[in-house]
C-alpha cells in the first residue's frame, strides 16, 4: 500500500485517508520539552541497542513503536519527506533512523517509492529494542508468551552447566542473591525484588560458561521487566518460586547439575501456571 500526499494539511492532528499515520510531530519541540511517555503511560524505550542519540534515538522509537504496534502497517510505504515532515526533523536525522531499522530487518528503502514495513517474521526479534517495541505493543502478551517459552527451552540447561562451571565466587554470589530475593520478597518489596531477580537468572547464564547462552541475558532481563511493568507479577511472589530460587542456587553451589535443572524448570512452570489464564483469555479476546 503506497501512502500518497500523508503531508497534504500538517497540523498536529493530522490524519491521512491514504495511508497510515505516522505518529505525533515535532520531535525537536518535544527534545526542547524532554520527551513524552510511551504507551500506558509508560516512558519510550532506551535505544541502547544503537549508538543513536537525540533526535535520531527518539525518532526511531517513534517509529518503531507505530510499526510493533500495527499503526504502520505490514506492507505499507511512507516516503522519506513524508516522515521528514510529519515529525519536523532533517531529511539526515530520518535516514539514520532508517537505516538503523533496515538494520533490525523491519523496513526496506524501495528507490523512487519509499520506505516499505516488512513482515515480522523477517524482523531481528531477538534485538533488544524490538522486543521492548513489541512488549509496548497491544500484542505484548503474545511476546512475553514468546520470550517465557525460550526461557523454558534455555534456563533449566543454563543452570545444569553452571553448577559444573560456575567459580566458587560466583556459585557463592547465587547464594547471596537467593537470600536477598527471598527477603525482598517476603518484604513485598516489587522494585528491588525485579533488580535482584533480573541479576540472579543474568549470573545463572553467565555461569554456565556458554557464551550464547549468556547474550540472552537482555531477552530476561526483558520479560521480568515487562511482566512487572504492565502488572502481570503476583502481587508477592509465591513461597514456592522464592525456594525455587534457593533450591537453583544451593544444587549450582553443590555441583548438581541434575537438582539445578529441576529447580530452574520449576521456576519457570511456576511462571507459565501464573501467565496462563492471562494467556488464554488473550486467545479468546
Amino acid at each position: 500500500m503506497l501512502v500518497n500526499d500523508m503531508m497534504n494539511s500538517m497540523t498536529n492532528s493530522v490524519k491521512t485517508t491514504n495511508g497510515p499515520d505516522v505518529g505525533s510531530a515535532s520531535l525537536e519541540g518535544e527534545s526542547r520539552r524532554g520527551g513524552r511517555g510511551g504507551r500506558d503511560g509508560h516512558c519510550l524505550p532506551d535505544a541502547d541497542s544503537t549508538e543513536l542519540t537525540g533526535l535520531h534515538a527518539r525518532l526511531l522509537d517513534r517509529l518503531g513503536l507505530a510499526i510493533c504496534g500495527g499503526e504502520l502497517e505490514i506492507g505499507s510505504v511512507v516516503r522519506i519527506d513524508q516522515i521528514q515532515e510529519r515529525y519536523g526533523v532533517s531529511r539526515s536525522v530520518v535516514r539514520e533512523a532508517v537505516r538503523v531499522l533496515a538494520s533490525m530487518g523491519m523496513v526496506a528503502s524501495r528507490q523512487r517509492i519509499g520506505v516499505q514495513v516488512l513482515a515480522a517474521t523477517r524482523w531481528n526479534l531477538y534485538d533488544p529494542q524490538v522486543i521492548r517495541w513489541r512488549l509496548a505493543s497491544p500484542s505484548r502478551i503474545a511476546q512475553l508468551q514468546s520470550l517465557t517459552e525460550l526461557r523454558t527451552a534455555i534456563e533449566p540447561e543454563a543452570a545444569r552447566l553452571a553448577a559444573h562451571r560456575a567459580t566458587l565466587a560466583g556459585a557463592s554470589d547465587l547464594m547471596g542473591l537467593a537470600g536477598k530475593l527471598w527477603a525482598a520478597g517476603q518484604a513485598n518489596d516489587a522494585e528491588a525484588f525485579l533488580v535482584l531477580d533480573i541479576e540472579f537468572h543474568r549470573l545463572v547464564l553467565a555461569s554456565s560458561g556458554n557464551e550464547m547462552f549468556a547474550k540472552l541475558s537482555t531477552l530476561v532481563e526483558a520479560v521480568l521487566t515487562g511482566r512487572t511493568q504492565y502488572g502481570l507479577m503476583p502481587r508477592q511472589p509465591h513461597e514456592q518460586a522464592l525456594q525455587l530460587h534457593v533450591d537453583v542456587a544451593s544444587a549450582i553451589q553443590r555441583g548438581n547439575g541434575d537438582d539445578a535443572h529441576a529447580a530452574m524448570l520449576g521456576i519457570m512452570a511456576r511462571t507459565f501456571e501464573e501467565m496462563s489464564s492471562i494467556w488464554d483469555q488473550d486467545l479468546t479476546d
